[in-house]
Protein backbone atom coordinates (compact mmCIF):
# COMPACT_ATOMS: atom_id res chain seq x y z
CA UNK A 1 0.00 0.00 0.00
CA UNK A 2 2.73 2.44 0.74
CA UNK A 3 4.29 3.48 -2.35
CA UNK A 4 6.96 5.91 -1.26
CA UNK A 5 8.33 8.26 1.93
CA UNK A 6 10.04 11.52 2.10
CA UNK A 7 11.43 12.85 5.10
CA UNK A 8 12.79 16.86 5.12
CA UNK A 9 16.35 17.31 5.18
CA UNK A 10 18.00 20.76 5.56
CA UNK A 11 21.41 19.71 3.53
CA UNK A 12 20.48 17.00 0.93
CA UNK A 13 24.52 16.12 0.51
CA UNK A 14 25.08 15.19 4.42
CA UNK A 15 21.68 13.21 4.20
CA UNK A 16 22.58 11.29 1.04
CA UNK A 17 26.02 10.51 2.27
CA UNK A 18 24.47 8.91 5.99
CA UNK A 19 21.72 7.21 4.31
CA UNK A 20 24.14 5.90 1.22
CA UNK A 21 26.13 3.87 3.78
CA UNK A 22 23.22 2.97 6.20
CA UNK A 23 21.07 1.52 3.64
CA UNK A 24 23.97 -0.16 1.43
CA UNK A 25 24.61 -2.09 4.94
CA UNK A 26 21.01 -3.09 4.26
CA UNK A 27 21.49 -4.08 0.87
CA UNK A 28 19.67 -0.94 -0.84
CA UNK A 29 20.47 1.42 -3.01
CA UNK A 30 19.93 4.93 -4.68
CA UNK A 31 16.88 4.69 -6.47
CA UNK A 32 15.69 7.90 -7.71
CA UNK A 33 17.92 10.92 -7.57
CA UNK A 34 16.26 14.95 -8.34
CA UNK A 35 17.14 18.03 -7.85
CA UNK A 36 15.74 18.35 -3.96
CA UNK A 37 15.19 14.65 -3.49
CA UNK A 38 17.27 11.36 -2.89
CA UNK A 39 15.03 8.18 -2.84
CA UNK A 40 16.66 4.42 -1.95
CA UNK A 41 15.46 1.41 -1.76
CA UNK A 42 15.45 -2.35 -2.39
CA UNK A 43 13.50 -4.56 -4.68
CA UNK A 44 11.55 -2.90 -7.79
CA UNK A 45 8.29 -2.03 -6.32
CA UNK A 46 8.78 -2.39 -3.24
CA UNK A 47 8.26 0.55 -1.01
CA UNK A 48 10.83 3.17 -1.26
CA UNK A 49 12.01 6.37 1.18
CA UNK A 50 13.80 9.22 0.41
CA UNK A 51 15.01 12.61 2.04
CA UNK A 52 14.07 16.13 0.20
CA UNK A 53 14.60 19.64 0.97
CA UNK A 54 11.58 21.51 1.63
CA UNK A 55 9.26 22.83 -1.32
CA UNK A 56 8.27 26.12 0.15
CA UNK A 57 11.85 26.81 0.83
CA UNK A 58 11.53 27.14 4.93
CA UNK A 59 13.56 24.87 7.21
CA UNK A 60 12.67 21.13 7.30
CA UNK A 61 11.76 19.75 11.00
CA UNK A 62 10.98 16.25 11.90
CA UNK A 63 7.22 14.94 12.34
CA UNK A 64 5.53 14.93 16.21
CA UNK A 65 5.19 11.46 16.47
CA UNK A 66 6.40 10.19 13.17
CA UNK A 67 8.60 7.29 12.07
CA UNK A 68 10.53 5.62 9.07
CA UNK A 69 10.63 1.66 10.20
CA UNK A 70 13.35 -0.22 8.11
CA UNK A 71 13.04 -4.23 8.43
CA UNK A 72 16.06 -6.10 8.83
CA UNK A 73 16.54 -9.23 8.46
CA UNK A 74 17.75 -10.54 11.98
CA UNK A 75 18.35 -9.03 16.09
CA UNK A 76 22.11 -9.34 15.04
CA UNK A 77 21.35 -6.66 11.83
CA UNK A 78 19.40 -4.42 13.95
CA UNK A 79 22.30 -4.49 16.36
CA UNK A 80 24.85 -3.41 13.77
CA UNK A 81 23.22 -0.98 12.05
CA UNK A 82 22.14 0.94 15.04
CA UNK A 83 25.87 1.12 15.62
CA UNK A 84 26.68 2.18 12.42
CA UNK A 85 24.09 4.49 12.50
CA UNK A 86 25.45 6.43 15.58
CA UNK A 87 29.06 6.16 14.20
CA UNK A 88 27.65 7.91 11.04
CA UNK A 89 26.26 11.12 13.62
CA UNK A 90 23.31 10.10 14.49
CA UNK A 91 21.91 10.27 17.89
CA UNK A 92 20.47 7.12 20.19
CA UNK A 93 17.05 7.00 20.67
CA UNK A 94 16.76 3.77 21.88
CA UNK A 95 18.97 0.88 22.51
CA UNK A 96 18.70 -2.85 20.57
CA UNK A 97 16.39 -4.84 22.63
CA UNK A 98 12.61 -6.42 22.49
CA UNK A 99 9.41 -4.11 22.56
CA UNK A 100 6.12 -4.67 23.20
CA UNK A 101 5.14 -8.32 23.42
CA UNK A 102 8.75 -9.98 22.71
CA UNK A 103 8.52 -10.68 19.21
CA UNK A 104 9.72 -6.68 18.04
CA UNK A 105 13.20 -6.68 18.58
CA UNK A 106 14.16 -2.46 17.52
CA UNK A 107 16.79 0.25 17.90
CA UNK A 108 15.92 4.03 17.61
CA UNK A 109 17.86 6.59 16.22
CA UNK A 110 17.18 10.55 14.87
CA UNK A 111 19.24 11.48 11.97
CA UNK A 112 21.14 14.77 12.03
CA UNK A 113 17.60 16.34 11.33
CA UNK A 114 15.80 14.94 14.29
CA UNK A 115 13.73 12.83 12.05
CA UNK A 116 13.25 9.77 14.39
CA UNK A 117 14.41 6.09 12.37
CA UNK A 118 13.90 2.35 13.97
CA UNK A 119 15.70 -0.73 12.50
CA UNK A 120 14.00 -3.45 13.48
CA UNK A 121 13.16 -7.62 13.01
CA UNK A 122 10.19 -9.34 13.79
Amino acid sequence: MIGYLLMGTNDLARAASFYDALVGEMGGRRKLELERSILWGRDKGAPIFGVITPFDGKPATPGNGFTLALRVDSHAAVDALHAKALDLGATDDGAPGARGTGKFYGAYFRDFDGNKVVLYHA
